[in-house]
This record gives structure tokens, C-alpha cells and sequence, in this order.
């Protein structure tokens, strides 16, 4: 199945002051457009291309790390668009969700803690999530690429801290770019999707 670049489910401009118009064209345009790209070539070389994605990423983990890198980043992305929306973020989650952090995760205000500290403290590139993992929420973090998925976890949301994802908007202060993606940029609908397919 080849990798094809997803449009963005929102305009250039939607999800200002927050996330820049900028950013958004560089990020998407540019870095998940050459994982698409540097993805196909390298899944068609391994023989992988008949493969769903999330097949590819976790048959390429510890085999061949350029095709994992490509893969892994693409899915990441596919994901990361959807999981923004303009007017995003807050604390009125649906209630089934609601309901998992407060018992999984010590309640929303710990969970937005915790899950900006995993992010600001991911040393280098990488991502923090909120994944599933044994029927049950987890906060994790990945370096570069690396996603729940080769850690034997479905992840339901993720936030980008590698510098293209923030720079040009927030400079060095990452943990500003994360307090912003929690309360004003979260897509809680599509969270609940995906956290409802992992359970």
C-alpha cells in the first residue's frame, strides 16, 4: 500500500496563534512530504510496499532503520494532523475518556502535567503520547521516529517535539509550545475515536 501525504483537515491558518501558518507549510509540506516520499522508495526496496502501514512500521523496527524512520514518521503524522483542531484543547473531554484518565491517570490535571513533562524532557527529537497499553492509558515517550506501536501499545494522541514541529514559533521554549497543544490545539473527538478502536 503505498504512502500518500494526507491533506491537512484544516487551512494553513486554522490553528493560529498557536501553530503558525508557517510552520504548518514547512512541517507538512516539506518534512512529511519526504517521508512519504523516502518511505515508498525504501518500502518498495524491502519489499514491503503490499504492507498496511502500521505492518510496515512494525516489520521494519531493528531490520531496517531508514525504512522504520520514514514509516514510523509518516504514521506519527498521518495521526498529528487530526489529532489538532482550531478551538482545541481544554478540559471538557467526552466522558468515556474522562473517565479512563481519572482512573488511569490520577485525573486531567495530572495528565496534562505529566504528559507535558514527558514531552518537554524527551531529550533530543522525538514524541510524548497517550497510548493504550494492556487496556489501560499510558504516557510515554519515543525518540525520533518511534512510536506505541513497537512497545506493544495503540497511541490515541501524540505531540511532535522534534524543532520543526515548534521553532519557528516558539524558538527553544518547548514546554510553551506543549502547555499550548494541550490547552488550545487537542482534537478530543478524534483522541476518543482512536482510544474506543484500542479498547
Amino acid at each position: 500500500m503505498a504512502f500518500e501525504l494526507p491533506d491537512l483537515p484544516y487551512d494553513y491558518e486554522a490553528l493560529q496563534p498557536f501553530m503558525s501558518k508557517e510552520t504548518l507549510e514547512y512541517h507538512h509540506d516539506k518534512h512529511h512530504k519526504a517521508y512519504v516520499d523516502n518511505g515508498n522508495k525504501l518500502a518498495a526496496e524491502a519489499g514491503m510496499d503490499g504492507l498496511s502501514l502500521e505492518e510496515v512500521v512494525k516489520q521494519s523496527h531493528g531490520k531496517n532503520a531508514g525504512l522504520f524512520n520514514n514509516a514510523a514518521q509518516h504514521y506519527n503524522h498521518v495521526h498529528f494532523w487530526k489529532w489538532m483542531k482550531k478551538d482545541g484543547g481544554g478540559t471538557s473531554l467526552p466522558g468515556a475518556l474522562s473517565k479512563a484518565i481519572d482512573s488511569d491517570l490520577g485525573g486531567y490535571d495530572k495528565f496534562r502535567a505529566d504528559f507535558i513533562n514527558a514531552g518537554a524532557t524527551q531529550f533530543g527529537s522525538g514524541w510524548a503520547w497517550l497510548a493504550v497499553k494492556n487496556g489501560k492509558l499510558e504516557i510515554m515517550k519515543t525518540p525520533n521516529g518511534e512510536n506505541p506501536l513497537i512497545h506493544d501499545a495503540k497511541p490515541i494522541l501524540g505531540v511532535d517535539v522534534w524543532e520543526h514541529s515548534y521553532y519557528i514559533d516558539y524558538r527553544n521554549a518547548r514546554p510553551k509550545y506543549l502547555e499550548a497543544f494541550v490547552d488550545s490545539l487537542i482534537n478530543w473527538d478524534y483522541v476518543l475515536e482512536l482510544y474506543e478502536q484500542a479498547s
